[in-house]
């Protein structure tokens, strides 16, 4: 089964709530996954590069304003890392440490947050390189939660699947991304080049 709920729907009072719902997901997931090939995934973002995310979400959409209570509730979700009781695989595409999201500044202090998390023990942090030649064809970003979900953010609403085929599917595109992905010190030496283009943009 597949629902597609539009976002100025799911936005109607402000990006908080959505936010809220969004921790629930986190917190119930004891093992998630997520493939975003040219952003930085929310739970690992800076403070300053969700407030950009979040302020052209509520310019492009014309929702109600509140930036910094969603803000607050997204920096909140990031807690699942540090709890000692959630592990999440994540794989970024090297574009994401690239994509402009707030100018040099806040980009070199997403890069430092970058390298600080890798080493968590609740992370697996993969990097698929520009050049990787890939097994799969590359596909939109999306997340895999425990209870049989996957979730993607498209330009005009969030699309949740839940067919049990499919989501095998998903698991099987994931898996091909991984075998692409560089880790480790890799990935560790992918970030670092990052932080020095932005350090000398």
């Amino acid at each position: 089964m597949t629902s597609l709920v539009p976002w100025q729907q799911r936005l109607s009072a402000g990006t908080e709530d959505t936010q809220s719902e969004v921790i629930r997901w986190y917190q119930e997931t004891r093992h998630g996954k997520a493939y975003v090939p040219g952003m930085i995934w929310g739970t690992l973002q800076t403070e300053a590069y969700a407030t950009v995310i979040l302020r052209r979400v509520v310019d492009f959409l014309g929702i109600p304003d509140d930036v910094p209570a969603g803000v607050a509730k997204r920096m909140e979700r990031q807690q699942v890392l540090y709890d000692g009781e959630h592990h999440y695989d994540v794989i970024l595409g090297e574009q994401a440490l690239y994509t402009n999201i707030g100018g040099p500044h806040v980009m070199s202090e997403q890069m430092g947050r970058l390298l600080r998390d890798l080493e968590l023990p609740s992370l697996t942090l993969g990097i698929v390189p520009a050049t990787a030649e890939m097994s799969v064809l590359p596909e939109s970003g999306f997340s895999l939660f425990d209870g049989g979900r996957a979730h993607y953010e498209l330009v005009s609403s969030g699309v949740d699947v839940t067919d049990p085929a499919e989501l095998a599917l998903h698991h099987k595109v994931f898996d091909a991304f991984s075998d692409t992905a560089s880790y480790g010190g890799a990935a560790k030496k992918l970030i670092n080049k990052a932080l020095a283009f932005w350090s000398t943009a």
